[in-house]
């Protein structure tokens, strides 16, 4: 039995979409970032970065109890042990370079694109400016690789496009203001319509969907998702 520990954000949503692709046996662990819940410390036992998602596996290696935290690193744990989703074995080299550079690229600037758009105070235009251009770079990184490929690694869909999707997923967000914020990178965006299309991508995007998450924008949700800016 796999425990998601789960908030509706970018990175739990790879694990939901892996999770349901994969069939695995799983429970849904609510942990209400809104509130302050990943910062209890029943959750800090499983991550002490205190950030989801996180897993526990009651059936981990040599049978006993495993916790994994990091999204990529929990699509990497999984796809391991169900053996699916890794793509061919001769195409290593490139899951690991790709997933890796969504996990320090993409992802984190992606992340604080959001941020300094829609949470940070007014004023901060070289923050936005730096953090939006290098997330549209990143896309243009994959835009370029993928020309003339369906999937991001070899032939097959792996955990790197569901790691992929995850972010592209709020594209509206980073690109805050455009439309059609993919319509530059329409490799990437044939990439995301695939994915986004996949019963199981509609199947993650119901994961917690009846758990009443928090979602007044208030000063204990900044308390809760930003405890350096605000200590008190």
């Amino acid at each position: 039995m796999i425990k998601f520990c789960y908030h509706p954000e970018p990175n739990p949503a790879k694990i939901a979409l892996f999770l349901e692709e994969a069939g695995l046996d799983y429970e849904v662990m609510p942990v209400d970032c809104s509130k302050g819940d990943q910062h209890s410390p029943e959750f800090r036992a499983i991550n002490p970065n205190g950030k989801v998602p996180a897993i526990v596996d009651t059936d981990g290696p040599g049978g006993r109890e495993a916790r994994v935290f990091d999204s990529n690193a929990i699509l990497l744990y999984l796809a391991e042990k169900s053996g699916k989703f890794l793509g061919a074995a001769e195409n290593r080299p490139e899951l690991l370079s790709w997933l890796l550079f969504i996990a320090s690229g993409l992802g984190p600037y992606s992340s604080q694109s959001v941020h300094f758009q829609f949470a940070a105070p007014d004023g901060l235009d070289y923050a936005v400016n730096r953090y939006r251009r290098e997330a549209e770079r990143h896309y243009q990184v994959l835009d370029d690789h993928l020309e003339g490929r369906r999937y991001i690694v070899g032939d097959d869909y792996t955990i790197v496009d569901m790691s992929a999707w995850g972010w592209l997923e709020r594209a509206s967000r980073v690109r805050k203001g455009e439309d059609d914020p993919l319509s530059p990178c329409p490799n990437l965006k044939r990439l995301f319509d695939i994915v986004d299309a996949r019963p199981a991508a509609v199947c993650a995007r119901a994961v917690g969907k009846y758990h009443p998450f928090k979602r007044e924008n208030d000063g204990e949700i900044k308390r809760a998702l930003l405890p350096s800016n605000n200590p008190s």
